[in-house]
């Protein structure tokens, strides 16, 4: 097989990891060179990376959706919970402000452990409420 000679111009720094590569493997750098060019200009390649590269987009796309989806429905039960909270809650008088702070100071505590204890369990609530609508055929 014939072969032609190409005087080809690379960083210095490829140059140096290519040298350090035939070295490693105990290949000529030629051989190197031409294997990659040969996986560059190889038709079947080409289509094998733009289908990896199109799952792997495809893969992304579903995870930015589901975190979209996460993300609404975090925004619209806090918008909710502060409404309903602003609605219903009355004015604490001055005399009991003190038990209310503190009442509220346990009440948060309790919330952090129960949130802390939910979290280590691996699920979400967001997923078990989405997955509980679909269940049920409503839709939020």
């Amino acid at each position: 097989m014939s072969r032609a000679r190409l005087n080809l111009f690379i960083q210095p720094e490829h140059a140096k990891r290519l040298n350090e590569l035939a070295l490693k493997k105990g290949v000529s750098k030629s051989s190197i060179i031409a294997a990659a060019l040969a996986s560059w200009l190889s038709p079947e390649s080409g289509d094998q990376r733009e289908m990896v590269i199109a799952k792997r987009l495809d893969r992304l796309s579903r995870q930015f959706e589901r975190l979209e989806r996460d993300q609404n429905i975090l925004i619209e039960t806090m918008a909710l919970y502060v409404r309903y909270y602003l609605t219903v809650s009355t004015p604490v008088p001055e005399a009991h402000q003190e038990a209310a702070r503190a009442q509220g100071k346990l009440r948060f505590t309790q919330f952090v452990e129960q949130l802390g204890r939910h979290l280590q369990r691996g699920r979400s609530l967001v997923r078990d409420v989405h997955e509980e609508v679909q269940t049920t055929g409503e839709h939020p």
